[in-house]
């Protein structure tokens, strides 16, 4: 296993670190700092189509796709920059991260040509339309469908049916949703993935309102909402291949680097234990000792499935750890800060704890539950029998 990186892998750093620094103390300072579901907005949505526009929206992105083809451990060097930067989260993700590797490696020529140039620059914001109410953790259960309909002016896709926690879904202009095309079809067969114009008759999406007090997440309802007959990523029925590998790219490369982020949130935390005298107590000061380690742990854990050396059964545990260690944090944060974390003003550090504790309850839930994440360790790590499934 790496724990250093190479001059050139330095030199890279120091690129990013000093255009990050550049901009974020120029033309962009008023977003350093934003974060959560709801700051700043507008003004972050012109930062990322900036970045677009500068190229470092697709460092992965392969050079024959306007990229610039970085490797894996670069990757994790801009994500960490981009943390330690205090540059604002990004609401483009699903788009840049999702959406467009699975179009370049599931679409055809016409779709690559027609939508990564616009989402490379922002200009497009996509929606990722997988999970309904009674397919989330079973995503195989897919209710909404759409059947093809002949018309003198195109064949289109007519679609019914309902998806939920779509995020950013309000902001969108595309979505990319996983239907059930063949009557009758259960499980994993009979899906297909399409591409949605959001902005089209019979789509009706109403955002969730939250406990942080933003409204990340909505609902997506359609109602004989219409989608031209290629609009097909891959073929007819070959949706849930399709969707796997969106869900590779969910669980791969995009979660990783993060630790810097994390590592700011610990030394907030730090911060106010330090100021309120509650790092006296010798519980925080254990509690804060063990997070330091368990931090430490998990970068061990990235630079090991980075040499390859921890094989795929570290990458397989690595969302489950570090969302139970992201919500101890969240739990750390309050109990820190007591009684004032909960009447803490907007713009303090105790504000933005608690709005780290308050999102953090969801990260056991997305991308897969701590329940699935446990199942696939079991069988596709561990090796263990399949769990038992209810005859249909």
């Amino acid at each position: 296993m790496r724990l250093d990186f190479t001059p050139e892998q330095e030199a890279f750093r120091k690129e990013v670190r000093d255009w990050l620094d550049e901009q974020l103390a120029g033309p962009f300072a008023h977003v350093r700092g934003l974060e959560g579901t709801s700051e700043g907005i507008t003004e972050r949505f012109e930062w990322e189509r900036h970045l677009g526009r500068t190229g470092w929206n697709t460092l992965a992105w392969p050079k024959a796709f306007g990229g610039r083809q970085i490797d894996l451990m670069e990757q994790v060097l801009y994500h960490e920059e981009y943390a330690r930067s205090g540059a604002p989260g990004r609401l483009s993700h699903v788009g840049l991260e999702l959406v467009a590797p699975t179009i370049m490696m599931f679409g055809n020529d016409e779709q690559r040509a027609r939508f990564l140039p616009q989402t490379a620059l922002v200009e497009i914001v996509w929606a990722q339309l997988f999970s309904e109410p009674n397919a989330g953790s079973d995503l195989a259960n897919v209710q909404t469908r759409a059947r093809l309909e002949e018309r003198p002016d195109g064949d289109v896709w007519v679609i019914e049916g309902q998806k939920i926690w779509s995020s950013f879904a309000q902001y969108s202009q595309w979505g990319m949703a996983l239907v059930r095309t063949e009557p009758g079809s259960v499980g994993a067969k009979g899906l297909s993935m399409l591409l949605i114009p959001m902005q089209g008759k019979g789509i009706d999406i109403r955002p969730i309102s939250q406990m942080t007090g933003g409204s990340s997440f909505n609902e997506v309802f359609f109602d004989s909402a219409e989608t031209p007959a290629n609009n097909v990523v891959g073929a007819p029925g070959e949706g849930w291949k399709v969707a796997m590998g969106t869900l590779m790219f969910e669980r791969g490369g995009a979660t990783l680097g993060q630790q810097m982020g994390f590592r700011a949130e610990l030394d907030r935390i730090i911060r106010v234990a330090k100021a309120n005298g509650a790092a006296r107590d010798p519980g925080i000061a254990k509690r804060i000792a063990r997070a330091q380690a368990e931090l430490r742990t998990m970068r061990y854990t990235a630079l090991r499935m980075l040499s390859s050396t921890g094989g795929n059964r570290a990458a397989l545990t690595y969302k489950l750890y570090y969302t139970s260690w992201h919500q101890r944090l969240g739990e750390l944060a309050m109990d820190v800060m007591g009684a004032a974390g909960e009447i803490a003003e907007p713009g303090s550090d105790a504000y933005r704890l608690q709005k780290m504790y308050l999102e953090s309850r969801s990260d056991s839930i997305w991308a897969g539950t701590s329940q699935i994440q446990r199942n696939i360790i079991a069988e596709r790590g561990l090796g263990l029998p399949r769990e038992a499934k209810p005859a249909k």
